[in-house]
């Protein structure tokens, strides 16, 4: 068993929960490592049962200690459920049972308790309607030239993700990035308590899950909430540009880092190159930033600022820039019978617009295809803003839209009124594949664009031919 991070005991009394000890041997006096799905368990681990819609994660706690996990939290309800015989399964396999009233409540808490035994750790926290994930990204690679860095890896930023995240850390890291996603009301105000961050940086401010929130008024409060543990020495960066700004830094109690372009002391211009990304001009050195995009390079920026804020040096700014590559489903670049832009890890208004307005800029010889798939969770506003992009779509620099998604209706139906640019709407994967497929050429360049639920990312064979 790996290093022990905390003992059953010491959680107990943190958590004010009963421990049962079955009454046997215990495998072990703490646990090493910690999972919320038993497929996940190893010998050592903690088993947080969590309960979900669908599934009860306490029906898995058998499982999770025949893996070899040394210890189960779950809620005193569950302890009084007899189908369930927890007592029996803990004493039967040796395992700790750590009962609460609620597992989700206590599992955040348990990670602040133990994020706190790091004092030395400096913790950042990063939200915003989009560009977190690639601005957290951007910021680990800039940070570990110089710092021992631990972050949340992948999508790990929910309200369980967050908290498994943080039992990462560990004595030699010196500093934590982490993102701090949400999609319902009072989720990051958890996410702040868990991280209690030293330094918050807002990216911007958007519609994504703006049918979960009601509006961009309701989003931004949301997340300007990631500020709410601040007691007066922590720092908020807010984006300078954004219409937000002054919302956001209203009554935060601590410092006040308005970032953009203008604010970063090193820059001293930039060139777009396109599908190729920018060129950054840092301190009167070039660097290659291969991500494309003003939003991109609006997260470099975020970045950047954050770097200066640590102190890092001009090359390993430079170094980090120059080291980014595009994650899954965010401005990935294929090439094959076409060149594809592939962004559909999640779409919402203002990252469509901007990804159509990117293709557009960007100079190119052949034909240009644009591929859109639905923007979800835009509750009430969704019929208005696929209509709204389908009017951009109707003067773009296409030479064909291809829209797909029963949410796109309202945007193919704009297209329609317009009668610009030529467009294909289908809600089907098959068909769309297919008109696709006989309508591409060889040095096309497509965008493929739409949220994650459309799955658009199943076309890459066929834009690049790679299969047929």
């Amino acid at each position: 068993m790996d290093k022990m991070l905390m003992s059953f005991s010491h959680l107990s009394q943190i958590l004010g929960a009963r421990l049962f000890t079955g009454g046997g041997q215990p495998r072990a006096e703490g646990f090493s490592s910690v999972c919320i799905d038993s497929r996940n368990a190893e010998a050592g681990a903690l088993f947080v049962a969590l309960r979900g819609e669908s599934l009860d994660g306490h029906r898995f706690v058998e499982a999770a200690f025949k893996a070899g996990a040394a210890g189960a939290l779950v809620d005193s309800a569950a302890m009084e459920d007899s189908s369930l015989g927890l007592a029996a399964l803990a004493e039967k396999n040796g395992g700790i049972l750590i009962a609460v009233e609620n597992t989700l409540r206590a599992f955040q808490d348990a990670a602040r308790a133990y994020i706190e035994q790091f004092p030395n750790l400096l913790r950042i926290g990063i939200t915003g309607s989009s560009g977190k994930t690639t601005t957290k990204e951007i910021a680990v690679a800039i940070a570990k030239n110089e710092k021992q860095v631990v972050m949340n890896e992948g999508n790990l930023n929910s309200e369980t993700g967050l908290p498994l995240s943080v039992f990462n850390v560990r004595s030699h890291h010196e500093v934590g990035i982490f993102e701090a996603a949400m999609n319902h009301p009072g989720e990051m105000a958890d996410l702040a308590r868990v991280l209690n961050p030293h330094i918050a940086l807002i990216t911007n401010i958007g519609s994504a899950h703006i049918g979960l929130l009601g509006s961009r008024d309701a989003i931004a409060a949301e997340k300007k909430k990631l500020f709410c543990e601040f007691t007066g020495e922590n720092t908020a960066f807010i984006p300078a540009e954004d219409e937000y700004r002054e919302f956001l830094a209203k009554d935060v109690r601590g410092r006040k880092v308005f970032y953009g372009a203008s604010s970063l002391s090193g820059l001293r211009g930039f060139t777009d190159m396109g599908l190729e990304g920018t060129e950054i001009d840092w301190e009167g050195e070039k660097a290659r930033f291969g991500l494309p995009g003003r939003f991109n390079l609006a997260n470099a920026f975020a970045a950047v600022a954050l770097a200066q804020e640590l102190r890092l040096s001009a090359a390993s700014i430079r170094k980090g820039l120059e080291s980014v590559k595009p994650l899954f489903g965010r401005g990935e670049i294929f090439y094959g019978r076409t060149t594809l832009l592939r962004d559909c890890y999640n779409s919402n208004p203002e990252s469509a617009g901007a990804a159509v307005e990117f293709c557009d800029s960007v100079e190119w010889k052949g034909r240009k295809v644009y591929v859109l798939g639905s923007m979800l969770e835009l509750g009430d506003t969704s019929d208005a803003s696929h209509a709204a992009l389908g009017s951009q779509l109707a003067s773009c620099k296409a030479e064909k839209v291809f829209l797909f998604g029963e949410e796109m209706r309202p945007g193919a139906e704009a297209m329609e009124q317009e009668a610009g640019v030529p467009f294909f709407y289908t809600t089907d994967r098959r068909e769309l594949s297919r008109s696709l497929d006989e309508y591409l050429e060889s040095g096309d360049l497509v965008l493929l664009k739409g949220s994650r639920g459309c799955a658009l990312e199943t076309l890459t064979e066929i834009l690049t031919g790679e299969k047929k």
